[in-house]
């Protein structure tokens, strides 16, 4: 299954792009199998970083306030979560951390 997650490269006072590129070294350390993609403006601009999680057929996240020097552990234990469930629909995230607190929205797949 191709998992993707596309993290806001514009966002204000952020490091998007650099946050980016920092998941996909440790997704690609840990042999996690995650597409990250970073691309201009997220129309979320009131709760800059965005980040967003999805894959076919999968519930689709969409967070906020992500914190690029703080949340990349917690990110990746989301990203864990996600890959284990068959429809992306995590009833506890409370390992994801800080990042169950920032979510704005999950849509179903």
């Amino acid at each position: 299954m191709m998992h993707r997650i596309v993290v806001c490269s514009t966002c204000e006072r952020t490091d998007g792009k650099g946050f980016a590129a920092r998941l996909r070294a440790a997704f690609s350390e840990r042999g996690m199998e995650f597409t990250v993609q970073d691309h201009d403006c997220m129309s979320n601009c009131a709760r800059p970083l965005s980040v967003a999680f999805s894959a076919p057929g999968k519930a689709t996240y969409l967070f906020g306030d992500i914190d690029p020097a703080g949340d990349l552990e917690d990110t990746l234990a989301f990203a864990a979560l996600y890959a284990e469930c068959a429809d992306g629909w995590i009833e506890d995230a409370r390992p994801a951390g800080r990042l169950r607190h920032c979510l704005i929205g999950r849509v179903p797949g």
